[in-house]
Parts: C-alpha cells; structure tokens; sequence
C-alpha cells in the first residue's frame, strides 16, 4: 500500500510531466496599458457666459470652445479607442457644478478645462496651469474668483455649492482636501501642459499652480484648469483668435496628455 508521501510525489511528478515546471517565484505582470481611456475636454464659459473680452471683442467662451475641439479632434486621431466626452461642443451654458457631473458620469480618467486669463495690466501676457488648491497669493485667488464668479448667473448657487461665495477668501478653505487623492497626477499633467508651452512653443509660463477652482472641485480624477493666456492683452488676444495659435494651444495640450500618458502606462 503506498503511503500518502509517496502517492503526492507520484502525482505532482505527473502534474510536471503533464504541465511543465513550474516557477512559482515569477511574479504576477499586470498590464497598465489603458489606463486612460476617457478624457473630458471643457470649453470654459460660454453662451449667457462669454468670459472675459478682449480688446479687439473676442470673447473667451468662443475661444476656448475652438482650442478644446482642436484638442478633442487630435486626440481621436492619435488615440482612436479614446472617449471623448465634452462638457459643451457648442456656445452654450453649462453650469460648473454640471461640468464636473459629466465628467464624473462618464468616468473620466482625466479632466481637462481650458480658460483664457484676464488682468488690469493690458500688457500682462503668458500661460499658468492651475491644479485644486488653496491658493498661495492674492493673484491666484482672483483669477479664481473671476472663473468662479459665473456661478452668480446659475439658479440657487447657495444650495448647490453649499453656501461657497465666491468673493470669499474663506469659502476656499473648504475646497482644499476634496482633490488631494488626484494632487499627483493633476501637478504631473499641468507640469506637461507647461513645460509644452514654454518649450515647443516658446510661451511665456508662469509655471503649475494652486488656487480654488469650482469646475475641478468635485471632479472623481485628475484635473486641471489652464489658462492659455491673457485675451485681455492685445497681441495674445491676436495670438489666440486665429488659427495658428489656436493649433499651437491645442497641439501643446495633446502633447501633453501623450507625455502623460506614457508617464501613466509605463
């Protein structure tokens, strides 16, 4: 009779036979291939909305609206299997507490809200990228107030965004910790999007940074908010309503997601 000892030698000598040897040191490989398969693409301001004007009279909802469907139109080019999803493809309103539930709906990977900046100093020129944050300087803070005051024009702000004044220094407060889970990856795309900018394009960038923005607040992913320069200048408000320069902000921004996502799956 054979022992339970011998019986398991003779079948696990069997299973190799059978099988082949078995490493079970290796490791188990996960693909990151993928990881980012649904982008959502926002046009800042727009319809009732028109953002800040420049001098010449471009508006910045027109603007973005052109640069993001430059940007969506590259993407599905270089990435046919990505999704798509746009807050607005047309010159429409679309409330910020909404842009961010689009993207959450669709389950973005990454969210991507384009903006045109604007000062007093008509001779203020240059790209920033904002992730969500407190901000660190009173020029952060006001372009955040001028992107989130749109909410004024929506129908009970006060309950949808929880009592948040935008002309408050201290409704911003409440806004730090909800983004700190995508901070990461938010800093390392707006780092992209910058160094794009400046290098492919030879923009003047005044770099990544932080500041409390209502559209990236409660968006479920990275995100960022950029400010592709100031139309209120008027040699980049020239600069940003033709064709060229839109190309050029669009193309730096694709570059960008490319970088970012070889980064990601690597």
């Amino acid at each position: 009779m054979f022992s339970l000892r011998i019986l398991f030698n003779v079948l696990l000598i069997g299973s190799i036979l059978f099988f082949g040897s078995f490493d079970f040191d290796e490791p188990i490989k996960t693909s990151k291939k993928n990881l980012l398969k649904t982008v959502c693409l926002d046009a800042g301001h727009g319809g009732k909305d028109p953002g800040c004007h420049g001098p010449k009279g471009n508006q910045e909802g027109k603007v973005t609206l052109k640069i993001i469907l430059g940007v969506g139109r590259m993407l599905k080019e270089a990435y046919p299997d990505l999704k798509i999803v746009y807050t607005r493809d047309t010159d429409t309103f679309i409330e910020l507490n909404e842009r961010a539930n689009i993207a959450n709906r669709n389950k973005a990977d990454l969210f991507i809200s384009v903006h045109c900046n604007a000062a007093l100093n008509k001779s203020a020129y240059g790209t920033e990228t904002y992730t969500m944050g407190l901000h660190k300087s009173d020029g952060n803070l006001n372009v955040a107030k001028r992107e989130n005051a749109v909410i004024l024009q929506e129908k009970d702000y006060e309950n949808t965004y929880g009592g948040f004044d935008p002309n408050s220094p201290l409704s911003y407060i409440m806004m730090v910790n909800y983004q700190s889970a995508f901070m990461a990856n938010s800093v390392k795309f707006a780092s992209f999007v910058e160094n794009n900018f400046a290098k492919t394009y030879n923009r003047k960038s005044f770099g990544v940074k932080q500041a409390g923005f209502l559209v990236i607040w409660r968006t479920a992913m990275p995100s960022v908010l950029v400010e592709t320069g100031f139309l209120t200048n008027p040699e980049e408000e020239d600069y940003l309503s033709s064709e060229k320069g839109q190309q050029e902000v669009s193309d730096a921004i694709v570059k960008a997601f490319k970088q970012y996502k070889e980064d990601l799956e690597k």
